[in-house]
């Protein structure tokens, strides 16, 4: 049996009687869980919350949407204004995700949901569409079988189910270990296609300490319960680097294994990561300072930012900075009057004097306070 056959035979025992040996322990927003039906959160599985990262207006992409748990939690987030894409590839998880889809559209004020049949590392190409497709040319010839490879590129070009640059953030909850190790490189060139530049990602996983070897990977109780297929802790961050995201990082990280197995220990994180902004980089006379408290760090655009100092930077690394992840970490400076804007030719390590930027905007943190002193 395959990966996929051994997948959806136990997601879908899942769908039907809760497995608790599925998921491990998560505390999520009990104000979110109110509004849902029980069905959906006793046979949900996951190791971690991505809903934490959704932001208002928001079109968010959940990879393996199972039961719909997390779709319907990002949909209350999103408000009026965003929209919620849900795959899977479980007929009956997708059939317990729409089973509440009216019900919780009606409680949402709006259907912001999309459920869609289809495979997380082929996000162009719908089960649904395909199974229409077989119904009516089944393939009993060469000749079929050749017009149907050219329908599946037609499909995928014309009417994906997920578009290229189309959402702001990608979430998962405990699948992407699921995917056979020959699919993941394709996996996350697909999370990065239908990002939208500066689009984020949360993914909420298991990772190993150690590679796990082979006569693990072969057992399918450990495969499909999250284990043998998990990424080794510094694999995962690096293969999205390897696919051109920025900003990549671990922001949740369980300090206790969830198991160990043979010595290894298996553990929930989330991991964070950006697709860059596209757009030439221009020079308005932005500043941003590293609050500390190492001497210095490099961000993965070549910036360096000693600890203290104003350093000249792009406009959209300033917005990078005062809106992604390092917010906390950085004071973002705009200058009081917006100069005309140029090409950002300064090389890594500019300063910008404070003498020049006397009545600048100083932001320190998406969450700082902009009171007066005391």
């Amino acid at each position: 049996m395959s990966v996929k056959e051994q997948v959806l035979e136990r997601y879908s025992e899942g769908a039907k009687e809760r497995q608790e040996n599925l998921c491990c322990p998560v505390d999520y927003d009990t104000s979110l869980l109110k509004m849902l039906p029980q069905e959906i959160i006793e046979k949900d599985y996951g190791c971690g919350d991505p809903s934490r990262y959704v932001r208002e207006g928001d079109t968010v992409l959940d990879l393996g949407s199972g039961g719909g748990k997390i779709c319907y939690m990002a949909a209350h987030l999103v408000g009026e204004t965003g929209s919620v894409i849900g795959v899977d590839m479980n007929d009956d998880m997708l059939a317990l995700a729409r089973k509440y889809q009216a019900s919780m559209a009606e409680q949402l004020g709006g259907d912001r949901v999309l459920f869609h049949k289809g495979h997380i590392q082929d996000l162009a190409l719908g089960m649904d569409a395909v199974a229409d497709y077989l119904e009516e040319n089944p393939l009993d010839s060469l000749d079929a079988l050749a017009a149907f490879e050219v329908w599946q590129q037609q499909q995928r070009q014309q009417n994906p189910i997920v578009p290229d640059n189309s959402v702001d953030l990608v979430v998962s909850n405990c699948v992407l270990n699921l995917v056979a190790k020959k699919d993941r490189v394709q996996l996350i060139q697909e999370i990065f296609r239908v990002l939208k530049p500066g689009g984020r990602v949360a993914i909420s996983d298991i990772v190993s300490d150690e590679f796990v070897p082979e006569h693990l990977q072969q057992e399918a109780d450990l495969w499909t319960g999250c284990i043998s297929g998990a990424f080794q802790e510094k694999e995962f961050m690096d293969a999205f680097v390897e696919q051109g995201f920025k900003g990549v990082g671990y922001d949740k990280w369980d300090a206790q294994p969830w198991r160990v197995v043979e010595g290894i220990e298996f553990r929930s994180v989330t991991l964070i990561a950006d697709k860059p902004a596209s757009g030439a980089r221009m020079d308005h006379g932005h500043a941003a300072m590293y609050k500390g408290p190492y001497q210095q760090i490099k961000d993965d655009f070549g910036n360096l930012f000693p600890r203290g100092e104003r350093m000249a930077v792009s406009e959209r690394v300033f917005n990078y900075l005062k809106n992604g992840p390092l917010a906390d970490d950085f004071v973002v400076i705009a200058p009081a009057e917006i100069k005309e804007a140029s090409s950002f030719c300064e090389v890594a390590g500019t300063k910008r004097p404070a003498a020049i930027m006397k009545g600048a905007v100083h932001s320190a943190g998406i969450d700082g306070s902009e009171g007066g002193c005391c």
